[in-house]
């Protein structure tokens, strides 16, 4: 199917006509006779006939002389952008020693006949260290006691107050800080605490991390809000520190009683602790799809200016820094340095510029002047020099959004690791810029001119700085302590398969927010200021019944409604036309009724109640029928519950 071509000019012969009219009217206001019989009438007609002919061919140009145009306006296609996810290594047993996960370790998708495995790459090392239980405390009313002589085989004690109180905790002090380790505690308890529902106590589990509290994810509770003997294993943040607690200094993770909400059944009564122990069984490390190139020869200068060579594998993905590569010299290597173009150079400068969309690198040109001198932009490799790259980074694109443990291969083997997955989706991939898009940008750039004046201005080139983020929205800032500043909002590219979406995912990488402040900062107008932040999110939490049809299966109804509710209320993908949640858009219980009646298998919604979730505390208001968000606010799912009621 061929490309559409480009309409650079929609103007026709009477649009021309009537444009060089109202000139006339505006230069020469003596002319009054504009009558098809006025000579001078005429000779407008025939230019514009002229000029329709003109703008009829242009708009026959083909696509890759409008990219060529492009290019002179310094239009690029936006590269690729790979996706992220945690990567969890599970432990073969106990462990004695620290057990270290490399930075650079593949771990891929399964290995099947008919699709090739997706390998990501762990960004940093890993540190796995064992550990064990050194201090039990309890926090009452704001008081705190010591219960560590259950590691001595102490009698029993109540976990939380005689009837249980929001706010109460059980400390567990670890013998060392664990960041990003999972630690799993073994506990035997007596079925005291009677009232909640084992598959959703009112509890949370949370790690110091030097500052504050921050809640913790579990991977299984098999002890059913602690009533019953089983294990709790904890995923520990990445910032998990060791600090001092009423005179104790360990790693310390806590179990806090929340507040129950109007579904939840509460405790009546405290469980009781028998003992407990705790152990190292794993950790995550962040994992990026991509693959690493490593001493690839890409050709032999030939000594002149204006050289372009191209690399293996494309497209190529952008570092922590520029890429640099070898060319042979002298008694050994010298490095060039990757720059963003030629225009600051000389010939002494060993300097090269990359298209990381097609993997050429270029080489700076010569460029001869009317009185015959030629200026060398750039230094020219030797002649018969080997160009060599010591090592580049390719991959990216939609293909590694993997569903969540999906990945389950290790392509190397780890002494004491036993399997690795990742237990959420991955998220951020993005392929390289369609032409369509870039076709639309042209115009943009050339007004903008790469500076940043108004909110559009700031919208294209924070998006241009981050192209891997979804989206950008620019706000002035009217009143507080930023009056007078351009907030610019960046929402990171997450999962859209139909699961919850963890708050953490929202939060755009500091590294891509400064990325782009670094980048604004350059193009604002001078004492203009730019804050540049994710925006405020309101979390919505949805309680349903349907419904079914006679034929359709209940559970299969049940998982369908909850996908589409993630789907709908989603800050990405979702919103009436699938762009996204609009800013400041509010949500009516009557799309849910809408959503839910939609899918099929159900026969009616007999009932849909919205609520307002706070994404940081999982705490829900009230019931209400419409939930109003600030004019710079975006919803997004937050646990949805639903029954299907045959």
């Amino acid at each position: 199917m061929p490309l559409p071509a480009p309409d650079l000019d929609d103007r026709r012969f009477q649009q021309l006509v009537d444009d060089a009219k109202r000139m006339v009217q505006q230069r020469c206001p003596e002319w009054t006779d504009h009558n098809v019989s006025d000579p001078g009438v005429t000779l407008i007609e025939l230019f514009a006939w002229m000029t329709d002919q003109l703008v009829y061919r242009l708009n026959r140009v083909p696509d890759r002389n409008y990219v060529k145009f492009l290019e002179m306006l310094g239009v690029e296609l936006y590269p690729a952008t790979p996706a992220r996810l945690d990567a969890t290594f599970w432990l073969a047993g106990e462990i004695e020693q620290p057990v270290n996960v490399p930075a650079g370790v593949e771990v891929s998708t399964a290995v099947t006949e008919f699709e090739e495995p997706i390998v990501f790459r762990t960004e940093a090392d890993l540190t796995m260290p064992p550990c064990s239980l050194i201090s039990v405390k309890i926090g009452r009313s704001g008081d705190v006691f010591d219960e560590s002589d259950i590691l001595k085989g102490a009698a029993p004690f109540d976990a939380f107050s005689e009837v249980p109180e929001p706010g109460d905790a059980l400390l567990f002090g670890l013998s060392d800080e664990l960041p990003s380790c999972a630690v799993q505690f073994q506990l035997e308890c007596q079925v005291e605490g009677v009232g909640v529902d084992p598959e959703d106590p009112p509890l949370a589990w949370e790690a110091w991390d030097g500052h504050g509290w921050v809640l913790c994810e579990n991977d299984e509770d098999h002890t059913g809000g602690l009533n019953a003997t089983g294990s709790v294993i904890v995923h520990l943040p990445a910032g998990h520190a060791a600090s001092v607690e009423d005179r104790q200094r360990a790693g310390w993770v806590r179990c806090r009683v929340l507040e129950a909400r109007e579904d939840q059944p509460f405790y009546t009564a405290s469980p009781q602790i028998v003992s407990v122990a705790a152990q190292t069984v794993g950790g995550t490390a962040r994992a990026v799809h991509a693959t690493d190139v490593v001493d690839e020869t890409v050709g032999m200068s030939e000594g002149v200016p204006g050289q372009r060579f191209a690399l293996n594998h494309a497209p190529v993905l952008a570092g922590d820094g520029p890429l640099q590569i070898e060319v042979a010299g002298g008694a050994g290597w010298d490095v060039w340095t990757q720059v963003d173009d030629f225009a600051d150079h000389d010939e002494s400068d060993r300097v090269f510029v990359l298209d990381e969309v097609t993997g050429e690198l270029a080489f700076g040109p010569g460029v001869r002047y009317a009185d015959g001198t030629v200026r060398q932009y750039g230094a020219v490799p030797p002649k018969g020099a080997p160009i060599r790259v010591p090592r580049y980074r390719t991959g990216g694109g939609r293909r590694g959004n993997v569903a969540a443990r999906t990945v389950v291969q290790m392509l190397s083997a780890i002494p004491l690791v036993d399997r690795v997955v990742n237990r959420h989706a991955a998220s951020g991939g993005v392929d390289v810029e369609p032409i369509d898009n870039a076709r639309q940008r042209g115009p943009i750039v050339l007004r903008t001119r790469n500076r940043a004046v108004t909110v559009e201005d700031y919208e294209h080139l924070a998006k241009a700085a981050a192209p891997e983020v979804a989206r950008v929205r620019c706000v002035p800032v009217t009143d507080g302590d930023d009056a007078g500043a351009a907030r610019v909002l960046v929402v990171p590219a997450v999962a859209t398969s139909g699961e919850q979406l963890r708050f953490e995912e929202l939060v755009p990488a500091e590294a891509t927010l400064a990325r782009i402040a670094a980048h604004l900062d350059e193009r604002r107008t001078i004492g203009a200021r730019v804050v540049v932040e994710p925006p405020l999110y309101q979390g919505v939490t949805i309680i349903a019944r349907l419904r079914p049809r006679r034929t359709s299966n209940a559970q299969r109804l049940h998982d369908h409604a909850i996908a589409a509710l993630h789907t709908y209320f989603h800050p990405t993908t979702g919103g009436p036309d699938g762009a996204g949640w609009p800013f400041g858009r509010p949500v009516h219980v009557g799309e849910v009724y809408a959503v839910l009646q939609g899918l099929e298998g159900t026969e009616f919604v007999e009932e849909a109640t919205l609520f307002a979730a706070d994404p940081i505390t999982g705490d829900r208001g009230d019931p209400v029928e419409r939930i109003d968000l600030d004019a710079n606010s975006l919803l997004f799912s937050f646990e949805h519950r639903v029954r299907v009621e045959a």
